[in-house]
């Protein structure tokens, strides 16, 4: 049975999960940055390699926390409508809910144009 709490759980965790794509985005950079520069100068042949796997590593990441979010968005839309049949339809939970869902699709579709 849904409850606020279990809404508001559900909707801390896709914040988290916003936070740590927008962190391994942020990681990806750096460390293509850091790749480029490293090629650039011709460092060792072993310390490029270790670098690139780092790098892929970290893009590995983005699509699985892609994966993680697709999920908890869909369990926020569930436990939301099942709190709206239960006559729940107001409080602070409920509305940062109802904000954080469309700051959420649109991410989706910002990621796929």
């Amino acid at each position: 049975m849904a409850t606020l709490r279990n809404l508001k759980i559900k909707t801390s965790t896709c914040r988290r999960i916003v936070k740590e794509l927008h962190s391994y985005e942020k990681e990806v950079e750096r460390e293509a940055a850091k790749t480029a520069d490293m090629k650039a100068k011709s460092a060792d042949p072993y310390d490029l390699k270790q670098q690139e796997n780092v790098l892929a590593e970290s893009r590995m990441m983005i699509p699985d926390c892609h994966k993680r979010l697709e999920a908890a968005l869909a369990d926020l839309k569930a436990t939301l409508v099942e709190l709206e049949e239960l006559n729940q339809k107001d409080g602070p939970e409920i509305e940062e809910a109802r904000t954080i869902i469309p700051e959420i699709e649109q991410l989706f579709q910002s990621t796929e144009a």
